[in-house]
């Protein structure tokens, strides 16, 4: 066990009912690559642990498009990441805090990540030109003016980035203060420092720049949160010997767990709101090069963070190998995230280099456009040698899909464009890439190489 004292659920009398105190964050590694910088792990979290290597199934907007969260846990999803600029511009953080954080808004009672909104704001402003923020880098360098940079909708500075809206076209600013507050707000489990998201065309020197600032940004961050957890707890300490008049927020609302036990209404384990605190995890960035890399995974590394992201963009043919300059820094007995990465094959280059879990929007987009994930790679369900296809998407897959419909049928929903094919396809995808990195953990529990 590292890191961090862990609390498992605890519970003890207030004045009006039982309190129940979640447990706080940690990790533990289970076993290691023999080779390589693999190995197999649990994160503990307050709404449950997160058997690592693990693919984190993305619902941007506080949903998995296309599938109910009861849907998601059946197919052995652990944890969900939501996205805090979707969030924070619509329906807003407050609303969400109102709700009783994003685990009860949308009805999720697993672990839940949040990121910290940085990439959406200079991917949806097409940051650095007309390509945008990808992961992966192509041809050819872009040279940015590094004293201040204007893209369509976002303005960096060394204080924060100013973007408009891609919804209405409003003006609203992210500083690292302002999303630890929006993420305390959402209520994650894990979150993520505010961090500069460069083009992976931008030239050497305004990389290390915006790294520098990533820097910056991750100790004010750090601080922030640090506040806002202090005065969380304290405010918690309070409402334990409250009178009811004075909290009517805990007392009297009709959504809060304590109010329903004075109703007499609750089940048979009441509880005021559980007290949960987000671990924060820093992110390192440094591009393609493996000097910017690794300094910010020692200068990161240094800094009294729960985890790590490992964010911005690689060349698709060594990202393993950029990986792997990271995790031989960072700390070993603090988990690794690598940030918007699901290909299939990248997940595994990622694995064998020391990253424990990984996020993506791609099995459920590709999906919604016919695009199938299986062994022998994609299958565009359009294509017209389906239509008459009788066989699952992939034999022996253990999903609903494959279980109960065939190519045929999907190919059918397809074409005629039917909200379930969205479904159907994300059912799979989703399954195929939880189910990897599960079967690649057992490789490593049995010490086999996979």
């Amino acid at each position: 066990m590292f890191n961090v004292y862990v609390l498992r659920r605890v519970q003890f009398s207030c004045r009006f009912a039982k309190i129940i105190v979640m447990s706080e964050f940690s990790f533990e590694i289970e076993k290691k690559m023999k080779k390589g910088l693999g190995r197999a792990g649990i994160i503990h979290t307050p709404h449950g642990d997160i058997k690592t290597p693990a693919f984190v199934t993305v619902g941007t907007k506080a949903t998995v498009k296309a599938l109910t969260p009861e849907m998601v846990n059946s197919l052995g999803a652990q944890v969900v990441l939501a996205n805090t600029y979707h969030l924070y511009l619509q329906p807003g953080d407050e609303l969400v805090k109102k709700a009783g954080g994003l685990h009860k808004f949308m009805n999720w009672d697993g672990p839940m990540m949040t990121d910290s909104g940085g990439f959406q704001v200079f991917s949806l402003g097409a940051a650095f030109g007309e390509g945008g923020v990808s992961k992966f880098a192509k041809e050819g360098v872009q040279k940015i003016e590094p004293e201040e940079v204007s893209v369509k909708l976002a303005k960096i500075d060394e204080d924060g980035v100013t973007f408009k809206s891609h919804i209405d076209g409003s003006e609203h600013r992210f500083t690292p203060e302002r999303s630890m507050q929006i993420q305390h707000n959402l209520g994650a489990d894990i979150i993520f420092a505010f961090d500069e998201c460069t083009s992976p065309s931008a030239d050497y020197d305004y990389q290390k720049q915006a790294m520098e600032r990533t820097h910056r940004w991750a100790k004010r961050s750090l601080k922030e949160h640090q506040r806002l957890t202090a005065e969380e707890k304290q405010a918690f300490q309070k409402v334990l010997g409250s009178p009811r008049s004075a909290r009517p927020d805990i007392f009297e609302n009709p959504a809060s767990p304590l109010a329903a036990e004075l109703r007499g209404e609750s089940s048979s384990e009441p509880e005021v709101s559980p007290r949960s605190y987000p671990a924060l995890f820093g992110i390192v960035q440094g591009g393609r090069h493996q000097d910017l890399r690794e300094e910010s995974a020692r200068v990161i590394g240094a800094m009294d963070f729960d985890g790590f992201g490992i964010g911005g963009s690689f060349n698709k043919e060594d990202m393993g190998t950029a990986v792997g300059w990271v995790s031989a820094i960072l700390p070993e007995d603090k988990p690794r995230h690598l940030l918007g990465i699901g290909e299939p094959e990248d997940i595994v280059e990622g694995i064998k280099n020391g990253a424990d879990t990984f996020d993506c929007v791609t099995p459920t987009r590709m999906a919604r456009n016919g695009t199938l994930i299986t062994k022998e790679g994609r299958l565009n369900i359009l294509n017209a040698k389906y239509r008459e296809d009788f066989t699952p998407i992939e034999e022996g897959c253990g999903c609903y899909t494959c279980n109960h419909y065939t190519r045929a049928y999907l190919a059918h929903l397809f074409r005629a464009k039917e909200m379930l094919a969205g479904t159907l396809a994300s059912v799979h995808n989703l399954y195929f890439l939880i189910h990897l990195t599960e079967e690649i953990r057992n490789s490593i529990l049995r010490g086999e190489v996979f």
